[in-house]
């Protein structure tokens, strides 16, 4: 049973609601206490989730019988009675295509279990594709990931660079010469499959929740053919009234000028901090010195830019993904330092800023989350 990736909703459910909305709900919470927590009997789920051992009875035969969840055996117990039998979610019933398409030069996609393992994997060069030519990119590199599964796919779930609303619509993504483009309409006519496209860097804000032991309060810089972030608020998802939450990247840095940006305006943080134009800036660079000032500027443009979202958030943590020979070092310790001198300290003094920890991966694990909570309501 599909039960869609909403706006607002909880990540992991963590206790019971209103009867009316309860069977989905309590399913989720079934699921998700089996997929965070492994092997458990009916009992074991009762007491982690506060159902009735009834209700819970109830919803596991359900769940079996659409082979969701298995059954293991009997637990070896020292304890009087009958031992009990221990369940797991069938992590062997399905798998996930994953879909990266933020990178300046390709395309990336892989073939995931449902714990977020990469199985197979598949890329496509870009080539400077836009528009159509780049949606019929998507759709080939879709395909032979379907070719490589080897076991029912639970859904397809897709990161894109740009503004992406509830209905897997980009709305824009001018690095694409995308507007309007109706992707994940396009996906499920094609594969006759559950898809579902989100913004590539609130996908990979996804995968460090889930993968990445992130805090519940948590901005992730997302750095590649753009620039975006992905925020999570006590573990919540926020995309905002237009989902454009956390496109920083077309947000003038300073009152001084700059680069002329591909959205036309000049000055935005992409000018100082994309990929394309950070390789571009230091291959020009003539010295090592040079090298630094630019990975430096570029640091305190972001730090800049982070500074008032953090101390409007009160957030805990930032988290960056990107080229790592690039974000890390001269330009992290920029960005950290910038933005310990324009916040409060007492506040934000211990404010941590990392790099990710799962690397160039993190947008298609994040795309499997997705269709995780989407399909099952589980991250």
């Amino acid at each position: 049973m599909s039960i869609g990736f909403a706006a607002g909703r909880a990540l992991r459910p963590t206790t019971k609601v209103l009867p009316e909305h309860a069977r989905g709900h309590n399913r989720s919470l079934v699921l998700q206490t089996l997929y965070a927590l492994g092997k458990r009997s009916r009992a074991d789920i009762a007491r982690e989730t506060g159902l009735t051992r009834v209700t819970v009875s109830d919803l596991v035969a359900e769940l079996i019988a659409e082979s969701l969840i298995i059954e293991l055996g009997q637990r070896e117990d020292a304890r009087p009675g009958k031992p009990a039998t221990l369940l797991d979610l069938n992590r062997e019933a399905f798998q996930i295509i994953g879909v990266d398409l933020s990178a300046y030069a390709i395309f990336r996609g892989a073939v995931l279990d449902l714990d977020g393992q990469i199985l197979a994997r598949a890329e496509i060069p870009l080539a400077g594709s836009t528009g159509a030519d780049a949606t019929a990119k998507v759709i080939a590199l879709v395909r032979s990931l379907l070719d490589q599964a080897t076991l029912p796919i639970l859904g397809i779930g897709v990161g894109s660079p740009g503004v992406v609303d509830l209905a897997g619509v980009v709305l824009s993504a001018p690095n694409l010469g995308w507007k309007g483009e109706e992707l994940q309409a396009r996906l499920v006519a094609e594969f006759a499959v559950p898809s579902l496209v989100i913004n590539d860097a609130n996908a990979a804000a996804l995968a460090e929740h889930s993968f990445g032991d992130a805090e519940s309060d948590m901005m992730l810089v997302k750095i590649g053919h753009g620039v975006g972030a992905g925020l999570l608020l006590s573990g919540t998802p926020l995309f905002g009234s237009r989902f454009a939450a956390g496109e920083i990247g077309h947000v003038v840095v300073g009152t001084d000028g700059g680069a002329e940006c591909a959205c036309g305006k000049h000055g935005c943080l992409e000018t100082w901090l994309a990929t394309p134009r950070l390789d571009a800036a230091l291959a020009a660079a003539t010295t090592e010195d040079e090298k630094h000032a630019i990975l430096r500027e570029a640091g305190q443009r972001l730090g800049i830019a982070l500074a008032p979202v953090v101390g409007a958030l009160d957030l805990a943590e930032v988290v960056l993904s990107g080229p790592t020979e690039l974000l890390d070092g001269t330009l992290a310790t920029a960005t950290i330092e910038t933005l310990r001198a324009r916040t409060m300290p007492e506040f934000h003094g211990n404010l941590s800023l990392r790099m990710t920890a799962l690397g160039e991966d993190i947008v298609m694990r994040g795309a499997a989350v997705v269709v995780l909570s989407g399909q099952l309501g589980v991250s």
